[in-house]
Parts: structure tokens; sequence; C-alpha cells
């Protein structure tokens, strides 16, 4: 006897809608990832203070962002799946509310192993934000626009990069080092008012219109109801080339992140009275680095261009552009084409990362974006806790030769291009 499906809920279409609803969705993400970039940006920008007061060493940093990372790349596939299963709306919410304790947890800690505990805890939670955020994208955007919404909502981690150092560096000077992130951490409640409010699915939204619906819907396949397993994603050779890219380029944007005060404090004098206006530039740069990547490849679609050439070409823009890494030793001193030169990288990279990160839902069905996401993840996350404590020591070893360590974030891009493409020559729906 043929099994009987059962008929899917009948949508109605409410008098009241609101207009482009899922710009507003996009909003939270960009809210989301902003409140996840500054709670992890508070321990860079605090690491000269934390050093001379705690009696740190480059090796120790290394081994409390190590705790963050372990954590991260551990819970990464792990969240993604919970994400695919939990839905977004409570999976997120879960996430935030984990996160934001962890934050606000550091100012507990009194030592490098309290730290590294605080950090681990941070890396379980912030581990769902972006296979949350990718498949929230995939279930609100047609594929033309999901790289455009990517780097918009990708755009936040810049922008939490950039409010960091305005606000941290005023409250550890003024209430202590503990104050910023008491505060850090409680932003999250705002993001957590507005995700209960606003948050629903396409087919369950009340504010939806029929026609931004339907436009939503316009070039998606119908999902499966089958929970796909680990083995059938990995045998696809297109999860691997999006493992491949994370692994070879997350660790760039994590040296930028969690190294760069320290590397601006040591070769230019930078302290924590005046790091602000340098990291505003940096990560306001890598805000329009970020929504431009997405732009361009959307940009393409939309001109007739296929979604393998828009995405590969945009791809190879940036990897280019991230090569002015390569030439920060050669500055001769001077700060500001120093950071010229990072913040060029740096907006690459992001413009890199809103393509990349578009790859798991250009191929795979909505229910497995969250897994392969998270799976991308994990990957990405494991090169960056390698990377850490060997950073730290040669940092230790060279006294400070950073040179060396923009040389290789500089050429990794496009080896990781080569990668993707001999993997997937053409980005296809699995």
């Amino acid at each position: 006897m043929a099994t009987v499906l059962p008929k899917p809920p009948i949508r109605t279409v409410p008098v009241a809608t609101t207009a482009n609803l899922r710009w507003y969705i996009c909003g939270l993400l960009f809210f989301a990832t902003t409140v996840n970039y500054v709670d992890r940006q508070v321990l860079g920008l605090l690491k000269p203070v934390l050093e001379k007061e705690l009696g740190w060493t480059e090796a120790s940093y290394g081994w409390i962002v190590f705790a963050f990372q372990l954590a991260y790349g551990l819970m990464m596939p792990l969240a993604g799946r919970a994400i695919d299963y939990l839905g977004t709306r409570l999976g997120y919410l879960i996430a935030v509310i984990v996160w934001s304790l962890a934050a606000g947890a550091h100012a507990l800690a009194g030592s490098a192993l309290g730290f590294g505990a605080a950090r681990f805890a941070l890396g379980f939670g912030e581990s769902a934000n972006f296979p949350a955020a990718i498949k929230t994208v995939a279930a609100w955007f047609p594929q033309r626009e999901r790289a455009l919404a990517t780097g918009i909502f990708n755009s936040g981690a810049n922008i939490g990069a950039l409010l960091a150092p305005l606000a941290v560096p005023y409250l550890a000077l003024h209430y202590g080092w503990r104050s910023a992130f008491v505060a850090t951490g409680a932003t999250g409640v705002l993001w957590i008012i507005a995700w209960l409010w606003l948050y629903r699915e396409p087919g369950q939204h009340p504010l939806l219109s029929a026609k931004e619906h339907d436009l939503i819907r316009s070039d998606s396949q119908p999902e499966s109801g089958s929970r796909i397993s680990y083995t059938s994603l990995l045998a696809n050779r297109a999860a691997w080339a999006f493992l491949a890219g994370k692994f070879l380029t997350d660790p760039v944007w994590w040296f930028f992140l969690f190294w760069l005060p320290g590397f601006l404090n040591r070769s230019y004098g930078v302290d924590l009275s005046n790091l602000g206006l340098p990291l505003v530039v940096i990560y306001q740069a890598s805000m329009v680095g970020s929504i431009g990547g997405g732009w361009m490849s959307s940009a393409m679609i939309k001109y007739g261009w296929t979604v393998n050439r828009s995405r590969k070409t945009a791809m190879l823009i940036c990897a280019l552009a991230v090569t002015s890494a390569i030439f920060v030793s050669q500055t001769g001193g001077n700060l500001w084409l120093t950071v010229a030169l990072v913040s060029i990288a740096a907006a690459a990279h992001q413009g890199w990362s809103a393509n990349l990160y578009s790859l798991p839902s250009d191929v795979f069905p909505q229910n497995a974006v969250g897994t392969v996401v998270g799976l991308g993840g994990m990957s990405g996350a494991v090169s960056g806790l390698l990377a850490s404590p060997a950073i730290g020591y040669w940092l230790d070893w060279s006294n400070g030769a950073y040179g060396p360590l923009f040389v290789v974030a500089g050429t990794l891009y496009l080896i990781a291009l080569l990668i993707i493409h001999l993997l997937v020559p053409n980005l296809q729906k699995a």
C-alpha cells in the first residue's frame, strides 16, 4: 500500500504584511553576528593589560585562544546538526543564551586557566552562529540574493570588531577590565528579545506577503523530510571543497582578530588608549569587503552569469587582494601604510567568506545546510586551534617576528581557490 504523506498546512495570507521582510530577518542575523564578534574580540583588546596583570607569555595567550577554538571546532558539526534538527528559531536562541553567559563569565576569571575555561564555554555557544545564520539565509532568500545577504550579516563580524575597540578601552580604563566582559555579555539579551518577537519560518510568518513568499521560493528545490547522513554528505566532493576552503583561510581571520592588537602594540607602540582608530579603520574596511564581496557575485548572477562562474570569479578577486598582507613587513615602520595593507587583506577575506559560505546552499538541500556549514566550521576551527599555539611559540622564539606570518596569510587564498576548483569544477545541486 502506498504511503499517504500528510498535506502541508495551508498558508493563509494576512491583510497586514511587511514589505521586504527577508531583509529584516537578515538584520537579525547581522545583529547576532555583531554580538558574537564583540564578545570574542574583548580578550584580544585587553591582551596587553592582562599580560601585565596576570603575567601571561605569548604562549599562554596562544593556549587560551586554543581553548576557544577547540570548543568552537568540536561543537561546530554538532551545532550544525542541532540547528537542522531543532530549527533555527529554537536552536539559535539556545546558542545566544549560552555564549552570552560565557562572555560575562570572563569577569570571574583571575588566571590563564580561568580564562581558558571561559573561552571554552564561549566557543561552545558561538559555534552555532554561522550554521544557524547560513541556514536562515537559505530559507529566506532566493539563490541569487544569498551571497549578498550572507555578506551583509557577515559584516556584523566587522561591526563587532569595530565597536569593541571603541567601547572596551573606555570601559576598561574607567571601570576596570572586568566590566568590559560583563557589558558585552549582557548585549545578547537585546538580541534574544528581538529574535523571539520577529523570527518565524517563511511558511509560518504572519507578516510575510504572498508575493515575497513566492520570490523566496522562486528558485528553491523542495526540501526532503529525511535526515541526510554524514556519510552521504562527505561522499560529495563539494563538501570537501567547502571544508578545504575553511581549513586554509579561517586561521587568517583568527590571526587578524586575536593577534592584530598585539602586533600593533609591539611594532608601533599602540596601547589601549589609542588602539581604537587603527582597528576601526581595518574593521570598517572589512565591513565594506564583506558586503561588496557578496554583492559582486549576486550582481554577476543577476547579469546572467552562472552561479559557478560568479562565485569563483568573486573569490579569485578577493584571493588576489589578500596578497597585500605579504608586504606588511616592508612598510618601513609606517603605521598607516601597514593599516592600509591589512585593511585590504581583511576586507578581501570577508568578501571571500561571503561567497565561500554561500557554497553549501548552492549545492546542498536546506535540511543539510546547517550540517555542512558546521563541518566546515569545524575544519576552520581545527586549523585555527593548531595555528594559535604555533603562532604563540613562533613569536616567543623569534622575538616578535610577525612578517613571515603575514606572508603565509597572503598566499593561502589562492591555494584554497585552486583546491576548490579542482574538487568542484562546476557548482550544481547535489
